[in-house]
This record gives structure tokens, C-alpha cells and sequence, in this order.
């Protein structure tokens, strides 16, 4: 039984980091190097991503800037972002690219508030999802007499607690978000 519960949590936790770094990757009005995390670059026949093939920084509030260490990777570089989905054309000066993240209107906000919480509450069914394949190994265990009707109670409510834990953790981070996508 203890080891469905860490099994368990490992699998929610898991559930909670995807979590993070989706929201890390939503563009919340200004630069942030982890939007180019999904973009990868074939390099020598290996899809590669930017941040290790290119010096990354944000030198303003709103620019990101590019720099690869090999030169004749900027155009495939720009090519990445340009059918990528983080929606900002690169301005390539021939020895880096810019990315100029415009401010985000009160509407663009709401909506990007909208699909956070969506991706908020899909978290969630997972957790409740896992939870639900626990509950079932659990009664399993319970009907090949593997453990008593106590410990079946006491396995239940355990799997609920870390329900409940990862739930309310989703939760704080989908404020934080909302929060930082909000403020102008």
C-alpha cells in the first residue's frame, strides 16, 4: 500500500510540474526566456534547443535577445520562432535576433487568463484522475485479501490528502499567474 502512495504522488507531482512549465511558457506581456523552451532547432541532424546553441538574455522588460555561438545558425534560428506558436516575428540583424514582446491589451489578458485556468482545471482532472486509478488498485488489493478494511480506510484517506494538497498547489499556481498576466 505504500507503495501505490508514492506511486501515487510521484505521478501527481509529475502532474504539477507539466503544470509549471506550460505556465512558465505563456507569454504574460513581457520577455521570458522559458517561451522559447518548445522550440528546438535541427543542429547537425539533433533537434536542439535555443538556449543551447544561443546565448539567451533580456535586456529591457519587453526584449528578448538571441545570440547564437554559431553564426550560421541565425537564420534557422529565426526560421524556429517564425513557425513557432509564441506569436512575435524575430528581428535579425545578422549577429542576433530580437524579439520585442508588444504590451497586451486588457482583452488579449482575459483570454490568456481564460486558457490558464483551463489548463488549471485539466490539472486537476488528472490529480482526480490518478486518484481515481488509486481508489480502484486499492480496492483491488482490499478484495485479494493483500490488505484489511483499515487499511483500506486509512489508504483512502491518504489518497484523498495528497488530492487535496496537489489541488490547492494548482490552485496557488494558477493565481500566481493570473496575478502576473494581470499586472500591467
Amino acid at each position: 500500500m505504500n507503495e501505490l502512495l508514492k506511486h501515487t504522488e510521484e505521478k501527481m507531482d509529475k502532474t504539477l510540474n507539466a503544470l509549471d512549465r506550460e505556465y512558465k511558457s505563456v507569454r504574460a506581456g513581457r520577455a521570458n526566456v522559458s517561451v522559447l523552451d518548445r522550440i528546438t532547432i535541427d543542429y547537425y541532424g539533433v533537434p536542439t534547443p535555443i538556449q543551447q546553441m544561443a546565448a539567451v538574455s533580456t535586456p529591457e522588460a519587453r526584449t528578448l535577445v538571441i545570440q547564437p555561438w554559431d553564426a550560421s545558425m541565425l537564420k534557422e534560428i529565426e526560421k524556429a520562432i517564425l513557425t513557432s506558436d509564441i506569436g512575435i516575428n524575430p528581428q535579425n540583424d545578422g549577429k542576433l535576433i530580437r524579439l520585442n514582446f508588444p504590451p497586451l491589451t486588457e482583452e488579449r489578458r482575459k483570454d490568456i487568463v481564460k486558457d490558464v485556468k483551463k489548463t488549471a482545471e485539466d490539472a486537476k482532472v488528472a490529480i482526480r484522475n490518478l486518484r481515481r486509478d488509486s481508489l480502484d488498485k486499492l480496492k483491488a488489493l482490499k478484495k485479494d485479501n493483500s490488505i484489511t478494511e483499515d487499511d483500506e480506510s486509512s489508504g483512502e484517506k491518504k489518497i484523498q490528502n495528497l488530492t487535496d494538497k496537489f489541488c490547492k498547489e494548482i490552485d496557488n499556481l494558477c493565481s500566481i499567474k493570473e496575478k502576473e498576466i494581470m499586472e500591467i
